[in-house]
């Protein structure tokens, strides 16, 4: 199951175990089966002094296995084979249950230990998908720290009837206590506040009761981070208020041309970015969705920055680097059906529509991307762009071209996602030129169509773009003095990550020229 190098460096791991552990198998005669015994008996090989393995589980999950301390209540449990993206949340696990501290904040842990109730927690994944081992982790950190919480990671691929039975038609999914929880991405600190109701108020309190900041970021993707880094090493205070860190950049599979990193992925740069900014003394607030921005003019001297958990920040310059989220394409059924069978990340969900029929809606460079990419699972995919042609790369539509299971449908406009009730059916189209409307039986639609930029909270407060973006000048300042923005969230071109980075750093010393040449209140 594992190389020789793999196994060597799981071996290295695992000598950070300082409590014995047990993992239970519960098996069938099947292939996966026989699979996950080699891989239970590699690990308990390499560490037999700390790790026992039975196979005498009963579980109705096979094949299937716990993870748990000798003698312990807490039940973590991985069902199906937990290898591609997800080899590393098992890693973790035996490493947590084995006694090695996690890389998380003492508050977490704390939070999660006072949890009270019952949680059986189920996450469905697929092995391909970027976005599931974040949620997986922190679903076998809760079950791992708290014995009240229960939790099932299920690999879709192996139980393919229960997926079905589910509807299940994106992951990661989560399901408390038999009910539908939540979907997509999510952090341990997400889960936690959805499940302590009194945590917002609590998070409120505390924020609002910090010391004014000399420069304050708002978003913390590639911009954000950035301007994080250029501030702090000006030696002022700095503190960064993010919604997720990392950003849109969690959600990109594949990055090739950030110039000096050959080839990563966005998970591993997302956490990068953190990585370095924490390398420096920089406020995190993680989790926390800006609501409102209140000028200096109007706010006795220092912008104040309203929270949506109804906390309050000051600072003396704040740095907007909110980015962009996935456009909508706004049509009946659209929102009544998104993870049944509308689907925004074809590398993610692309596997749960095996064999079935999906559209892809977007001609450009992500449109025929996941055009090409859905070609190799599905059983056919039908493009839907609204222009006349095809506007990505010209290497990438003679790619879409050459593959006999795709059908592409120019100037065509999407006009309803139909579906029975409980999931996607079809998707309708009029053809421009000839305002004929056409009807196609599918199982999933795929919205590839752009991105828009997240400044809905700030509009009547600053100068936006016809098209909602934040107007900036060559050094990033915006039309309220103090207040700088940077990345995808403005009207600089490209939106690239190389180009936010850029921007992030140039916004951070356009603040700190402003600081050194404005009084402090």
């Amino acid at each position: 199951m594992l190389d020789q190098d793999l196994k060597t460096q799981l071996a290295a791991y695992l000598q950070r175990v300082v409590q014995p552990f047990e993992m239970v198998a519960s098996l069938d005669d099947s292939d996966t089966s026989r699979d996950m015994l080699s891989l239970l008996q590699t690990i308990q090989s390499l560490r037999s002094d700390m790790i026992t393995l039975k196979t005498d589980g009963t579980d109705a999950r096979k094949p299937s296995f716990t993870v748990q301390r000798v003698g312990a209540t807490n039940s973590l449990r991985f069902a199906g084979l937990p290898l591609g993206h997800e080899f590393t949340s098992l890693v973790l696990a035996l490493l947590w249950t084995g006694g090695h501290p996690p890389k998380v904040e003492q508050d977490v842990i704390d939070s999660i230990r006072a949890l009270d109730g019952d949680f059986n927690f189920e996450v469905y994944m697929s092995l391909t998908c970027h976005n599931c081992p974040d949620v997986v982790q922190a679903l076998s950190l809760m079950a791992i720290f708290n014995p009240k919480v229960k939790t099932v990671v299920i690999e879709g691929g192996a139980f393919q009837d229960e997926v079905n039975q589910r509807e299940i038609m994106a992951v990661p999914m989560v399901f408390l206590n038999g009910q539908m929880f939540s979907s997509g991405h999510t952090t341990v600190e997400e889960i936690v506040a959805k499940l302590d109701t009194g945590a917002s108020a609590r998070d409120a309190a505390k924020l609002s009761a910090k010391a004014p900041y000399d420069v304050l970021i708002v978003g913390g993707g590639p911009a954000g981070a950035a301007a994080a880094v250029y501030a702090a090493r000006k030696g002022i205070r700095t503190g960064v208020v993010a919604e997720r860190f990392g950003g849109q950049v969690n959600d990109t599979l594949s990055i090739e041309n950030f110039i000096s990193v050959t080839e990563t992925d966005g998970p591993k740069f997302a956490a990068a970015l953190e990585a370095h900014v924490k390398a420096y003394d920089v406020d995190i607030m993680n989790l926390q969705r800006a609501d409102k921005l209140i000028p200096a003019a109007q706010a006795g001297g220092l912008i104040e920055l309203q929270l949506a958990n109804g906390g309050t920040l000051k600072t003396r310059t704040v740095i907007l680097s909110t980015g962009a989220r996935w456009r909508n394409v706004n049509v009946p059924g659209e929102q009544e059906y998104k993870t049944k069978g509308v689907a925004y990340c074809p590398h993610c969900d692309g596997p749960l529509f095996k064999g079935k029929r999906v559209a892809v809606i977007g001609g450009g460079n992500s449109g025929v991307e996941a055009a090409i990419d859905l070609a190799g699972v599905v059983a056919h995919v039908t493009l839907i762009e609204f222009d006349t042609k095809l506007r990505a790369d010209a290497v990438l539509v003679t790619k879409l071209q050459s593959l006999p299971n795709v059908t592409i449908h120019l100037n065509a406009q999407t006009t309803e996602i139909t579906g029975d009730g409980q999931k996607v059916n079809g998707l309708s189209y009029k053809d421009r030129a000839t305002e004929a409307s056409h009807h196609i039986e599918l199982e999933g639609v795929f919205v590839q169509i752009g991105l828009v930029p997240n400044t809905e909270w700030l509009k009547g407060t600053l100068e936006l773009s016809r098209h909602g973006e934040i107007v900036i000048d060559a050094k990033g300042q915006t039309s309220l003095p103090g207040v700088l923005a940077a990345g995808d969230v403005t009207t600089v071109p490209y939106k690239q990550i190389i180009i936010a980075t850029g921007e992030g750093a140039k916004a951070a010393l356009s603040a700190f020229d402003y600081l050194i040449r404005t009084p402090a209140v």
